[in-house]
């Protein structure tokens, strides 16, 4: 059957339709398992949901983490969705902090893939140099396999990685080059605007959470493209008030704050950031719409 002129824009235009980015915001980094938010969650989504925000990515920081972050995701399917990996700081803060061990690995590698198909990425992972945790070259060797172990699964099951670099941006960067990642966010990155052009260069995103406006990040926000920018909150942490409890409905601080630093519309913003997040963590495009 032939398809006249008329019929082929109709289809062109239902496919383009069909991928453009939803109006809303993506939280790329949320850690909606911590105890902060245990009293509260419905709540929590809810005011979430009502600020506009489309999907939160759960990032986890240890495996206790991972039930509960899966959990939410199948009691809000339509906004929350599920990362999980270890972080390389472990233990229970303020005095219980410590550099991850391989020890801690140990079923990481299982519990990733008997839910690989329900994960929209691999993470918490990455490294943390600062040097209350990092005492040594040893710890910053632990560091290194476990990010290079959790790297290689996210290549085995092409899951992008949600990534922590605090006090070790140039080492993170160039790690994760050197083993192969190529599907990345940095999120809340400490660097310097050089080394992070260069994560750039490697095709690495970069997620800015409400803290901007409080935080030396607004300098790199300044040299990022828009084009490799994606929104965050960290909640409950990274909030705009210091020591005071975020969550996911802030995002719109973020996206308000990268709009007025590079003169350009939130509306460009907020479409762009979630184009970005939606090319990034290819799976929320099919789940958002379940």
């Amino acid at each position: 059957m032939s398809v006249g002129p008329l019929a082929c824009l109709n289809i062109e235009t239902k496919a383009v339709h069909k991928m453009t980015a939803p109006e809303g915001y993506i939280d790329a980094h949320c850690h909606l398992a911590a105890k902060e938010f245990n009293q509260d969650i419905t709540e929590v989504i809810e005011r979430a949901k009502q600020g506009n925000v489309l999907a939160i990515v759960a990032v986890a920081i240890r495996k206790d983490d991972f039930q509960r972050i899966l959990q939410l995701s199948s009691q809000f399917p339509e906004i929350v969705f599920p990362s999980i990996g270890i972080h390389p700081v472990q233990g229970e803060p303020p005095d219980g902090q410590r550099s991850v061990t391989l020890p801690d690995f140990t079923d990481v590698d299982k519990a990733i893939e008997e839910n690989q198909e329900r994960l929209v990425a691999i993470g918490e992972v990455g490294l943390d140099f600062s040097p209350r945790f990092a005492k040594g070259d040893e710890e910053k060797k632990e560091q290194r396999e476990v990010l290079r172990r959790q790297i290689e699964l996210a290549k085995k099951y092409d899951l992008p990685l949600n990534v922590h670099s605090r006090s070790a941006g140039r080492p993170t960067i160039d790690f994760l080059k050197e083993h192969g990642a190529e599907k990345v966010l940095l999120h809340a990155f400490d660097g310097r605007p050089s080394i992070a052009l260069r994560g750039v260069e490697y095709g690495y995103y970069f997620s800015i959470p409400p803290s901007i406006i409080r935080s030396e990040q607004q300098k790199l926000v300044k040299q990022l493209p828009l084009d490799r920018i994606l929104l965050e909150t960290d909640s409950p942490a990274l909030g705009p008030e210091k020591q005071e409890r975020n969550e996911p409905k802030n995002i719109h601080i973020a996206c308000d704050y990268i709009a007025q630093i590079k003169n350009i519309s939130t509306d460009e913003v907020m479409k762009t950031t979630t184009e970005n997040a939606l090319r990034l963590f290819p799976k929320l495009r099919s789940l958002m719409h379940r």
